[in-house]
């Protein structure tokens, strides 16, 4: 019985070093998928934008939302800029 146990515990364990040496190598030489797409992608998007339909209309939402975020930033550094006057100017 106590052989039988100490066999199990074995394999267990090893099927985990197994499993640990592989995740590890595999975390190691991972690669980011939209590194290699590159400039494809925004193709991609530029024409389905002009395709029309409810994808063209999502991409074209999609840009109208990145470009009013845009603005928002930009109004936001505004106003930190304005704070910093008025707080320099003592009011």
């Amino acid at each position: 019985m106590l052989r039988r146990t100490r066999g199990h515990a074995v394999r267990v364990g090893l099927v985990g070093t197994i499993f640990a040496v592989g995740f590890l190598c595999g975390s190691l030489s991972q690669h980011r998928a939209d590194a290699q797409l590159g400039d494809l992608g925004n193709q991609a998007v530029q024409k389905a934008g002009e395709s029309g339909g409810v994808l063209g209309s999502a991409v074209k939402l999609g840009e109208s939302i990145v470009e009013m975020q845009q603005h928002v930033d930009g109004l936001q550094k505004n106003i930190e800029v304005l704070k910093k006057v008025k707080s320099s100017l003592g009011g």
